[in-house]
């Protein structure tokens, strides 16, 4: 940036990012009593806009201000004493919003827990420290034997010290403290602390396992990476329960011994109990980081992670941009998990993100999977990234059988039964021979629709395109999308019938179904309307774990990263819901979820079996995961795929429009694409716009919605259109829009 140098040398001015959609930085003054506070990285609030409101935004540069014809306003005040991110951060987080079309000021606060903003968990503390004229006249002051001693424990200390220290000390009380104080010799200063701890949870350590043969193979490989010290980007593909923890454990265990840390991610479905326990039992300090700490704790973990007291990091994607200064290594396990990707601004993806802090940082990045995205394998196909694969179980123990159920024809699931007659002979089969069952449905509630047979509609929520599902606990009807509860209705809204049925199962409703057929055995379900109290998943896993419980059943909390020796049969209840979705990825969510719950049975030498009940049994996804061939559903995949020109084929940005009025938001949204493909024509842009049509879910709590995508053969023509567009695109009252660069919800 050419800085102007001559006529404002001793002028300083500061570059700084607002928490807004801003693709620019604005420059203030900085006054000269803030000059020794302020640094970039630091918040500073600042006037803006017309009306000169105080606004908090981030310090990206200092130096002189460039030559200008305006005013530039004030800095007001620093909040900060230390800047909240590194240099290399602030690379990060700039690349960030280039790369995801949003502002670098809404990125920072983003990435920066509110907990670490407020310095929640401390306080400002009165401390003591001696006056340049205590020190100089110490010898000859005239002081009793307990200011005395006080004095000489604050000189000794060379550091402030609180009251209660001094007096602990010096065996005295707060008088001679005080005394010190009004002679000059002593002074005030506010300081500020941690007021609260939270020691980690304390696990009986245990020593590597011996490493198989492929694993060995696999820890050659990478060892041979880590210790060459350079970034680059591994697959490590293996089958459900071909160790692939056990190799990470491993490979953070060399770069441990480097005096380094790693970040693990994980969905925040598998952050379980018994995951944070099998890296504690193996590294001596692991922070984790989850949605559920308060904001005290997670400033207090923040704090020891950027100490450089926290060997491993494990936690959900924001974990990503964890503060270890001497990171040697990132892990993604599960890559394929869409919790990876946020949706709310800054919408990214934490495997696109950790690959450029893995490159900035020239480190090492593993990506794990049973059932890799096809982003990332055709970054193998391509020679992007490296392939290491794990074909086979620990033990050598075999992958189960899998029996695909035809429910078309089914006498129990036809009279409404969810349990199908296999998969139930299966059930009591695996029961009566000591066995454990889990059973799977992605679909909560009691029954997700409302439905009237005399005229086929179904009660939708009315803020919300979509329909209502029936929560017999509560009695009431709720809308999983804006959280609304209403009474059943008894007569049709729109034809009068008052012959209201419900329809279709939920786990609620199986729960119920399992405890009728299978009286006496022990079950408990796992959902996010069972697990609201702290510490419910931990309770209810480890009571399965001793055989305390012997059914569970519940949605993709229970799909993976459960390993239960004694599982000898899975079932998944409907194969299809994900499959029949407006989603170019309905198949390989169907596929990818189909083969991870398989993979919770057949983990000793129990054996076990998977039944899927299916109303498609032909359909490829569903053969496919059947025969645990990820290589013939992704070679299929992939050439549908290359011919509808999507992704990973194509590159996608999705610009969602929302407001009160129909009309308003189509006919913006209709402004907005023709604008773009307009400019994009006009700049030889090869940029084609997809729409603009209704959302699949056309409204949503109270706002109607539209869509159009933005499509080419890579990112940066379309960063490039946007850019360009950005400032001229029309305005609407009342009409919001937003940017999902590599949309992974399309709904």
């Amino acid at each position: 940036m050419p800085w102007e140098t001559a006529e404002s040398a001793d002028v300083l001015a500061a570059q700084v990012v607002l928490n807004k959609p801003l693709a620019t930085a604005y420059t203030y003054l900085v006054p000269s009593e803030l000059r020794e506070q302020i640094g970039v990285g630091q918040r500073v609030r600042v006037p803006f806009g017309r009306g000169d409101r105080a606004e908090i935004g981030y310090v990206i540069d200092l130096g002189p201000p460039q030559a200008t014809s305006r005013k530039l306003k004030r800095v007001l005040d620093v909040l900060d004493r230390e800047p909240l991110v590194t240099p290399k951060m602030l690379q990060l987080t700039r690349w960030i919003a280039d790369y995801y079309l949003c502002g670098w000021g809404q990125v920072l606060h983003g990435v920066v827990p509110a907990g670490v903003r407020k310095l929640s968990g401390t306080r400002l503390l009165t401390h003591f420290r001696p006056t340049a004229l205590g020190k100089q006249a110490y010898e000859a002051l005239s002081l009793s034997k307990k200011q005395r001693a006080a004095f000489e424990v604050l000189l000794s200390a060379n550091q402030p010290l609180r009251g209660e220290e001094i007096a602990t000390a010096a065996d005295c009380g707060t008088g001679p403290i005080n005394a010190l104080k009004h002679k000059g010799y002593v002074e005030v200063v506010r300081l500020r602390e941690e007021t609260a701890s939270y020691e980690t949870e304390a696990a009986e350590a245990e020593t590597d396992f011996i490493a198989n043969e492929e694993q060995q193979n696999a820890l050659t490989e990478i060892h041979r990476t880590l210790r060459a010290g350079e970034h680059r980007t591994i697959l490590l593909h293996g089958v459900t329960g071909s160790g692939k923890t056990e190799v990470y454990i491993q490979a953070i265990r060399e770069i441990v011994s480097y005096g380094r840390q790693a970040i693990v991610l994980v969905p925040e479905i598998s952050l379980t109990p018994q995951t944070i326990r099998r890296f504690r039992t193996r590294f001596d300090s692991v922070a984790v980081l989850h949605s559920h700490l308060s904001d005290s704790e997670r400033h207090w973990h923040w704090t020891q992670i950027a100490a450089g007291k926290v060997q491993v990091v494990v936690g959900a994607r924001s974990a990503v941009f964890a503060p270890c200064p001497h990171l040697g290594l990132i892990i993604i396990d599960e890559e394929h998990e869409t919790t990876f990707k946020q949706d709310s601004v800054p919408r990214y993806h934490a495997r696109e993100v950790a690959r450029e802090r893995s490159r900035l940082e020239d480190v090492p990045l593993i990506l794990g999977s049973a059932t890799p995205t096809l982003e990332s394998w055709h970054r193998v196909q391509t020679g992007e990234d490296q392939l290491i694969s794990l074909h086979k179980r620990v033990g050598k123990l075999p992958l189960p059988p899998v029996v695909v159920v035809d429910v078309r024809n089914d006498p129990l699931v036809r009279k409404g039964s969810a349990i199908g007659r296999a998969l139930g002979s299966a059930m009591r089969l695996a029961l009566q021979d000591g066995g454990q069952v889990i059973l799977f449905l992605n679909i909560r509630g009691f029954s997700p629709a409302i439905w009237c047979p005399a005229c086929g509609a179904s009660v939708k929520c009315r803020d919300c395109d979509i329909t209502l599902t029936w929560h017999k606990d509560k009695r009431k009807a709720l809308c999983h999308s804006c959280g609304i509860e209403e009474d059943a209705p008894r007569i049709c809204p729109s034809c009068g019938n008052n012959a209201m049925r419900q329809v279709g199962t939920g786990t609620q409703k199986l729960e119920e179904e399992v405890r009728a057929k299978f009286a006496g055995i022990t079950c408990a379900r796992m959902d996010s309307d069972a697990m609201k109290k702290p510490g419910s998943h931990d309770t209810v896993l480890t009571a399965f774990r001793h055989g305390e419980i012997r059914i569970l059943l519940g949605t993709q909390m229970i799909a993976k990263g459960l390993d239960f020796p004694n599982v000898t049969l899975v079932g998944v209840i409907d194969a299809d819901t994900l499959l029949h979705q407006p989603d170019l990825r309905a198949s390989e969510r169907t596929f990818q979820l189909i083969a991870q719950v398989a993979g919770r049975t057949g983990r000793s030498s129990k054996g076990g079996r998977v039944f899927v009940q299916s109303a498609s049994p032909s359909e490829p996804a569903i053969r496919r995961a059947s025969e645990h061939d990820y290589l013939g559903f992704v070679t299929d995949e992939m050439r549908d795929r290359e011919s509808m020109a999507v992704p990973p084929f194509r590159s996608l940005a999705r610009v969602i429009l929302r407001g009160d009025n129909e009309t308003a938001v189509r006919t913006h949204a209709q402004e907005m694409a023709k604008l773009l493909q307009k400019t994009g024509e006009q700049r030889s842009l090869a940029v084609e716009i997809l729409g603009p049509a209704p959302a699949p879910i056309a409204k949503l709590k109270g706002q109607y919605r539209y869509h159009f995508q933005l499509s080419a053969e890579g990112l940066d023509p379309i960063r490039e259109l946007w850019r360009i567009v950005e400032s001229d695109l029309p305005a609407a009252a009342g009409v919001e829009y937003v940017v999902d660069v590599d949309p992974v919800n399309m709904r």
